[in-house]
């Protein structure tokens, strides 16, 4: 880094970009922000509960983990919910993720989540160079209109808006953990280690 020189951390969204690439950017800040919330735990830590809510950072992980492929792949591409949510039972059940996470070491649920975003991060790619967020998503609404991948996504930045405050909650509650975003250096690793 050049004196004066700002160099953003590797999650940042652009200063300047194109809407591609804020809107892209803004998605993987939102995943590394939860992704920093919710990393090295153990069980435990991944089961915590605050006041009267059953929501936990490991019910957490795997919602967000279901929701990722659910988009990309039933939303966007109408193909069957697949992959490891046939092997977890998926039920189609909006509360499943959270019940069931419990059921999951610490491993499978970093892993669950990991490969859903490694997922969805590939099929985005491929779609905005296919035809960019303008085109039609697979699901369409009651009266045949289809939504575009530009809505999805923008549901999906929602969707991670809504549950990164839930797991700031949580993460503090655990451990003290605070803060809007990770050290500079910080890398994802996955289940606490003793």
């Amino acid at each position: 880094m050049n004196d004066g020189e700002w160099v953003s951390p590797w999650w940042e969204p652009p200063l300047a970009g194109d809407e591609v690439g804020h809107v892209v950017g803004t998605l993987d800040r939102l995943r590394t922000t939860f992704r920093y919330k919710v990393d090295e735990l153990d069980a435990d830590g991944l089961n915590t509960r605050i006041g009267a809510s059953s929501i936990t950072l490991g019910g957490l992980l795997k919602h967000l983990a279901a929701n990722e492929d659910y988009l990309f792949d039933v939303k966007f591409r109408g193909k069957p919910m697949g992959g490891p949510w046939l092997e977890n039972g998926w039920r189609d059940d909006n509360d499943w993720e959270f019940t069931s996470a419990a059921d999951n070491t610490p491993e499978e649920l970093y892993a669950l989540w990991d490969g859903a975003v490694a997922r969805s991060r590939e099929t985005l790619a491929a779609a905005i160079a296919d035809g960019g967020l303008d085109q039609p998503a697979d699901i369409a609404w009651p009266n045949g209109q289809h939504a575009s991948l530009r809505r999805l996504v923008f549901d999906l930045i929602e969707e991670y808006g809504r549950h990164t405050g839930h797991a700031d909650l949580l993460r503090e509650a655990v451990d003290g953990r605070v803060g809007e975003d990770p050290p500079r250096d910080w890398k994802p690793t996955g289940p606490k280690t003793t």
